[in-house]
Parts: structure tokens; C-alpha cells; sequence
């Protein structure tokens, strides 16, 4: 007997679990109105999703029945319509803090994840949280979720004496879908309720596979829909106001077109059309020490929004669109460079991307920047000339993702780089693989590249390759890999690589629970070892090996620390910045702690001090990371950040004969040095309502280098004592930025935004460690720059202007 009820709890538990539920819908004429009370009759007419089942923390767990979901779902000719009823048995508990797009907010949330093609590869995912507020993303397992990607859509949530109710209109415009008669879609449906920090889902999804995507549950019903013409425009008018010390106050007007053309009901046009990227986000500028240059996050919507086809491979950095001139500007010793500009300017951008009904996934981005010139004057004639730092330049990108099985991919990359005249073009091609067997439990993964480069009738090619194996279900999951990058691979006129002429050897292992403990909600350690060794020679250029555990409490606080270790001495062939010479890294010992306290409670501070040892006299690196946040209530809220970290002893390049012709030939020098950094930055939001919003963002860095002595680099790697250099090799670099903005979503896709900035940057030799002044110092009408800008983007959807006319 007892084994025939084994058998039946088996059989439930693979009826529950291991099939996927399935909804159907139903197609309407009458015309819904969002107002969150779903009190059409239509509603009542179609059947419920419901029987929710808990993603996190205690993966597996049904939904108690005072806190249930129940959705449903209708559709007509231009959207699919979501209605859902989210109980509460205490009402009043409902978190509900008011925050802009794209931001959860500490909230309770609903979401719906869509694939039109029902392929277990990419979701299009929908949000709104109890304040009204919406949110959005693309979500794949290799890339996790993109909330860079906007949709226009529209929702409605009203909160009531049983919960809260949720009304959502999801244009067909937004998704991505087959030209079928008859369509039949992956959905799921997803709810947080904040205070108790637990995750829901309708179908259920499995952490023991390392799979998100592919755990959707189907939508049946949707048939012969007759989609209207996806045109959209979104003409914006912007006017600066720019003020400093060295020029009178003046103003700009400018105005621009982007173009979203749907060319059928998978494959979408996107132009842009005299861009305008003066109200995004500032860069944190750094004091850069390392010989490699700083990376940058992109902060322009065209390069972050539905570019998920363009990143396979890593070969796509989209700052190098329109950043700075490829070329320095020379100069003889009686001329003075006056202009030198920062950026390059855009003409247009270009995209297309979808997807065939046989999962073959085409992606097309191409962009034009214009002529730049740097300006130089000679000091003896005071003669001004132009100097050509960038020609008329092409970049474009070009990509084919043909998925199967429901969970892997091959994909083939080309990015390409062509600019006028005799100067240098690169040319890029990748051939990525994704594979994973049936039931998602291993991984084979890898890429590899060939790059050619043309630099005036000379030219030079690579490769880069990577092989990846891993286990990826369970409680216990490990990875191997191997990665080979020849001397010449050289990616960078359209990406970013840093390091070549190596191959390496790594591998990782991992233990995770999947459902809580007496003591832990969540629980999670890394074991790391990673190798690299320089190709040509089989010298050890790094050797790492590093544990991290992660947890987060009962009390939802998390609690994580690690150590890090380098073994043996490493060759560094990079610091030098000569080809061939290296100096000798010693070995090192680091550890961390971080700990953030749930971020439900009012207050709440995150905390994250480090420290590393090397072997060598009184050298070490500590850090100490404090981020205090206070949320007075539903509307207001602040959160201040303080890094602060220290190098002592540290050993780094300054000077070599190459650049200063009064060393003697073959001469590197290195100085040993301090490094100190100063972080302190501000941020905060007044938020009138779900659709207008008030944001602070100030960001104070200070950071100097002072050099004790220097150092000769000797040809077997060492330093030796260097007397008699006498230039001051000292670098002190203080920023300042402050953005206040207020924006106010007034239509669906519509903005208006009120901007104002101020920034500015100082950098010298000499070193003033009073902390106090050298922030006064710097804000004054000397350094200061001041922006005030207004900016609308008016969202015109073609098909309703035609019903107007």
C-alpha cells in the first residue's frame, strides 16, 4: 500500500510540475477601459490561471489561499489584455513606494514573461508594482535581463479592501510573434510580495535547472489576428543653456526623428535621425593607473534598447559610436593644441532585428559619425589649423542567431569598421555556440573570433577562442574552460579587448540550497581557479584562486565575504607598455566582507570593507565601502555611498625612453607610490506619482598618486633603485558632477524632462591632501560648467493618425 501511494505522490508530483499549464484566451470586439477594476463581463467569460507556486525562497512551495492570483487573459486585433486579482489577507502590509520606470522600488509587483515564438530562448517581460509604476525587460538565460529595452504599453493598479488589482494592455507592438494562422505563446505570470520578500510564479519554475526562460507555461487561443502597420515616430525638441567661466552665457536649440517601422510581425526598423545625447547620464571618471583604457557604461537609449542580438560574442562596445577621435592630434614643439574634441559627433543610426518562425534571429546596426577636427595654433605666427582626428567613419554590425532545441544557439557576428580615406579599418567575425542537452543539465559553450586589421597598406590578424563546459542543475554545479588570444587579435575599433598573446585554463565549483534552512533563506559558495600563461613563452601571467559564499538571512539581510589568492609570482606583461618587457608581480592575499540589511526596513546600509597583502615591504591595498539609504516614506527617499580605498607601496609605469628623450634607450620607470581614492556620492528621488518623478544624482571622486621613489625595469623583471629623475611623475585628479532632473511621462512613450547639470574636473601634479579644500577648490566659477535643458519626445503612433485623418 505504501508503495502504491509513492507511486501516486510521484505521478502528482510530475503532473504538477514537470508539464506545462496551459491557459486559453479569448478574442474581443468591445473595447476595454484601464481603469484596474476589471468590471467588464468579458472578464468573467474566460478561465483563470491561478494555483501559483513559489520561485523564491522555498522553491517549490503552493501559495497559501489568502494569498492567491488569479489572471486572465483576452486579446483583440492590436493587444493582448492582462487582468489579474493579487489577494492579500493584510491589506494594509502592502509595500507600495513610488519610483520611477524601470525601478521595483520597495514594492510589492506583478509580471507577465512573453515568447511569441514559444521557444524556451527569450522573454518579453512586463511589470507593474502596487505604486502603479511600470517596468520592462528582454530576458535570456546566457544574458539574464536587459531593463536598458522600453516598450509602450499601458497599465492601470488600484488597491482594494482584498489586495490589489492589476489591468494591463500589451500592444502587439511590444512583442515579437510568428505570421501563424494559429499562435500559441510561452507565458508565464510572476508576483513579489515585497515585505515577505517571497517570488511566485504560475507555471512553476524548477531552480534546480539552470534555466529561467524555458519554464513557461502556454497561451492558447490567439488566432487569425490582423495585426495594424507598426509605424511609430517620436519626433523631440530640445533647447541648452550652457554657462562658464571662459564663455558668456549662450543657448542651443536642438530637434531630431526616430523611426520604429515594424517591416512584419518579427523583424522592426529602427532609425535614429540627428541625435541628441545631451540629457544623458554623466561618465564616473576615474584616475586611471592601469595601462589599459577605462570602460564606460552606455547610457544612450538607441545602443541599449533591444540590442540583445548585437552582444553575442562580447565584440559589441557601443561607446565606441560616436566616442572619442580614433587619432591624437601631433604638434611641433612651437604649436599648442586649443581644441581637441571629446566625442564624435553621429550623422544617423541604423537598426533592424527579429526573428523567422525557424528561430533564425537577423540583426543589422549600422551608424555614421561625422569629420572631426582638432584645432592647433603656433605660438610663433599665432596661425590657427584644423587637424583631421577622425574621417567620416562607418561602423555597422551584422548577426545570425539560429536557435533550436528549444534551448541552444549558434550564432555568427560580423562587426566592421570603415573609415575615409587612408586611415585604419577593422573587421571582426565570430562564430558563438550555446549548447544544452535536453533536460538542461550540461552546458557546452564557447566562441571564436578572427580579427583583421588594415592600417594604411599594412595589416595584422588574430584569433580568440574560449571552450566552456559545465554542469548547470542542482544543488553542486562546476564549469571548465580554456581560452586562447593570439598576439594580433585585436578587436577594438567596434569592441573592447584588453589582453592578448595568452592562453588560460579555469574552472569552478559550486554548492547552492534550494529551498531555506533554519538559518538561511537563500545560501550560495564559489570556488574560482583561474590560470593564464603568455603564449609565446609559458611564463604564468596570472594565477588566482578564490572563494566566495553569499547568504541571505531569515530577516532577508545578506551576508557575504571571501578570500582570494595568488599563489606564485606572476609576469605581467601589460604594465610595461613595451612589447616584450615585463615586470614580476609578487604574491597576494585578499579577503572581503559585505553585508546589506534588508532593504524593506526604512533604514538600511550596505557595508563591504577589503584588504590584500602582497609579499613584498609594506605593501598592501584596504578598502572600505558604506552606503547608508533612508526611505521617509512612499514618495522620498535618499541614499549616500562613501568608497574609500588605499594602495600602499604600489608599484606602476611613470615614464620610459620612448616618451622622454632624456632617458637613456631602453629605459622604463616605474615609480613606488601611494594611491588614494575618494568616492562620496548622493542620490535620491521625490516621486509626485508613478508618472513624475524628481531625481538628485551628485558624484564628489578625488584621487592622487604620490611617488616615493622611482625604480629602473630591469630586463629579467625586477626593480631597481633609479636616482636622478627629478620630473614630478605626481597625478591629483578631483571631479565633480550634479544632475537634478524632474520628468514627467505625460502620454505612453511621451517625456517631457527638466535638466539640470553641473560638472567639473581638475587635474594636475601637485597634491593638496586637505580634503576640504580640494572640494571648494574645485566648485568655483573657474572650473564649473552649468547645463539647464528642457527636452519633449512626442510618441505618434501612425495608425492612430490616420484614423484621426
Amino acid at each position: 500500500m505504501k508503495n502504491k501511494y509513492f507511486v501516486f505522490f510521484l505521478l502528482f508530483f510530475a503532473l504538477g510540475y514537470g508539464q506545462k499549464k496551459s491557459l486559453q484566451t479569448k478574442f474581443i470586439s468591445e473595447k476595454i477601459t484601464l481603469d484596474g477594476k476589471l468590471d467588464e463581463a468579458i472578464w468573467q467569460s474566460v478561465p483563470i490561471a491561478t494555483d501559483f507556486v513559489m520561485f523564491q525562497p522555498d522553491n517549490g512551495k503552493k501559495v497559501d489561499e489568502n494569498k492567491r492570483t488569479e489572471v486572465r487573459v483576452l486579446y483583440d486585433n492590436e493587444a493582448i489584455y492582462i487582468g489579474a486579482l493579487l489577494y492579500d489577507n493584510e491589506p494594509n502590509k502592502i509595500l507600495k513606494e513610488i519610483s520611477k520606470r524601470d525601478d521595483f522600488g520597495t514594492a510589492d509587483f506583478f509580471g507577465v514573461f512573453v515568447n511569441g515564438y514559444n521557444d524556451g530562448q527569450q522573454n518579453f517581460q512586463f511589470f507593474v508594482n502596487a505604486a502603479d509604476g511600470q517596468a520592462d525587460c528582454l530576458a535570456t538565460d546566457s544574458n539574464g535581463e536587459d531593463y536598458s529595452w522600453d516598450a509602450v504599453w499601458d497599465s492601470k493598479t488600484v488597491l482594494t479592501d482584498f489586495g490589489w488589482i492589476v489591468e494591463m494592455k500589451i500592444p502587439y507592438a511590444a512583442l515579437r510573434f510568428s505570421s501563424e494562422t494559429k499562435q500559441t505563446w510561452g507565458v508565464n505570470f510572476f508576483r513579489e510580495i515585497r515585505r515577505d520578500r517571497a517570488k511566485y510564479s504560475w507555471n512553476f519554475i524548477d531552480s534546480k535547472i539552470g534555466t529561467f526562460t524555458q519554464q513557461n507555461g502556454i497561451v492558447e487561443g490567439i488566432e487569425n489576428i490582423k495585426t495594424p502597420t507598426r509605424l511609430f515616430f517620436l519626433p523631440y525638441a530640445s533647447f541648452y543653456t550652457y554657462a562658464n567661466a571662459d564663455r558668456k552665457t549662450y543657448g542651443e536649440l536642438k530637434g531630431g526623428l526616430d523611426i520604429k517601422y515594424g517591416i512584419n510581425d518579427a523583424f522592426t526598423l529602427d532609425a535614429m535621425l540627428i541625435p541628441d545625447f545631451g540629457q544623458t547620464k554623466y561618465d564616473d571618471r576615474i584616475l586611471n593607473l592601469s595601462p589599459f583604457e577605462q570602460q564606460f557604461n552606455e547610457n544612450r537609449a538607441f545602443f541599449t534598447e533591444g540590442t540583445d542580438l548585437f552582444s553575442k560574442g562580447n565584440l559589441f562596445y557601443s561607446r565606441r559610436i560616436g566616442g572619442p577621435p580614433s587619432l591624437h592630434p601631433k604638434k611641433e614643439k612651437n604649436e599648442e593644441l586649443i581644441d581637441n574634441p571629446a566625442s564624435v559627433d553621429l550623422y544617423n543610426a541604423t537598426k533592424i532585428s527579429g526573428r523567422t518562425k525557424g528561430g533564425l534571429g537577423i540583426g543589422f546596426l549600422n551608424a555614421i559619425t561625422q569629420k572631426t577636427y582638432a584645432t592647433i595654433k603656433n605660438n610663433d605666427t599665432q596661425e590657427i589649423k584644423r587637424v583631421l582626428v577622425e574621417p567620416l567613419t562607418n561602423y555597422n554590425v551584422l548577426v545570425f542567431d539560429q536557435r533550436f532545441h528549444k534551448n541552444s544557439s549558434m550564432t555568427l557576428i560580423n562587426t566592421n569598421v570603415t573609415r575615409n580615406g587612408s586611415f585604419r579599418d577593422g573587421n571582426v567575425s565570430a562564430l558563438v555556440w550555446d549548447l544544452n542537452t535536453v533536460k538542461n543539465t550540461y552546458n557546452l559553450n564557447g566562441n571564436f573570433e578572427y580579427s583583421l586589421v588594415n592600417i594604411i597598406e599594412s595589416k595584422k590578424d588574430g584569433i580568440n577562442t574560449t571552450l566552456n563546459f559545465a554542469e548547470t542543475s542542482g544543488k553542486y554545479r562546476y564549469n571548465v574552460g580554456t581560452n586562447l588570444v593570439s598576439k594580433d587579435f585585436d578587436s577594438n575599433d567596434l569592441g573592447i579587448n584588453f589582453e592578448t598573446n595568452y592562453y588560460a585554463f579555469y574552472g569552478n565549483t559550486s554548492y547552492r540550497i534550494l529551498n531555506p534552512t533554519k538559518t538561511f533563506n537563500t545560501f550560495n559558495s564559489h570556488i574560482n581557479v583561474y590560470t593564464q600563461f603568455q603564449k609565446e613563452t609559458g611564463k604564468v601571467q596570472a594565477d588566482e584562486i578564490n572563494l566566495n559564499i553569499n547568504s541571505s538571512t531569515k530577516k532577508n539581510h545578506y551576508i557575504g565575504f571571501g578570500m582570494n589568492y595568488r599563489p606564485v609570482e606572476t609576469y605581467n606583461y601589460y604594465e610595461p607598455r613595451s612589447n616584450g618587457r615585463f615586470n614580476i608581480d609578487p604574491t597576494r592575499l585578499g579577503g572581503w566582507l559585505s553585508i546589506s540589511t534588508n532593504y524593506n526596513n526604512k533604514f538600511a546600509f550596505d557595508i563591504n570593507p577589503s584588504i590584500a597583502i602582497l609579499n613584498e615591504s609594506k605593501r598592501m591595498s584596504y578598502g572600505f565601502y558604506l552606503s547608508p539609504r533612508y526611505r521617509f516614506n512612499d514618495h522620498l527617499s535618499l541614499n549616500y555611498e562613501f568608497n574609500f580605498f588605499r594602495q600602499n607601496n604600489n608599484k606602476g609605469y611613470v615614464d620610459s625612453s620612448d616618451n622622454n628623450d632624456a632617458l637613456p634607450a631602453e629605459t622604463i620607470l616605474y615609480a613606488n607610490r601611494n594611491a588614494i581614492n575618494y568616492t562620496n556620492s548622493l542620490n535620491g528621488k521625490y516621486s509626485l506619482n508613478s508618472k513624475m518623478n524628481f531625481d538628485l544624482s551628485a558624484r564628489y571622486y578625488w584621487s592622487y598618486t604620490e611617488n616615493k621613489n622611482f625604480l629602473k625595469l630591469e630586463n629579467n623583471g625586477r626593480l631597481s633603485d633609479y636616482n636622478g629623475y627629478t620630473e614630478n611623475k605626481n597625478q591629483n585628479l578631483n571631479t565633480w558632477n550634479l544632475d537634478v532632473s524632474y520628468n514627467w511621462w505625460f502620454a505612453p512613450g511621451s517625456q517631457l524632462t527638466l535638466l539640470y547639470r553641473s560638472n567639473a574636473a581638475k587635474y594636475d601634479n601637485l597634491i593638496n591632501k586637505d580634503f576640504g579644500n580640494n572640494y571648494t577648490s574645485l566648485l568655483n566659477n573657474k572650473d564649473l560648467s552649468h547645463v539647464l535643458s528642457i527636452s519633449v519626445k512626442y510618441f505618434i503612433d501612425y495608425n492612430q493618425v490616420k484614423n484621426i485623418l
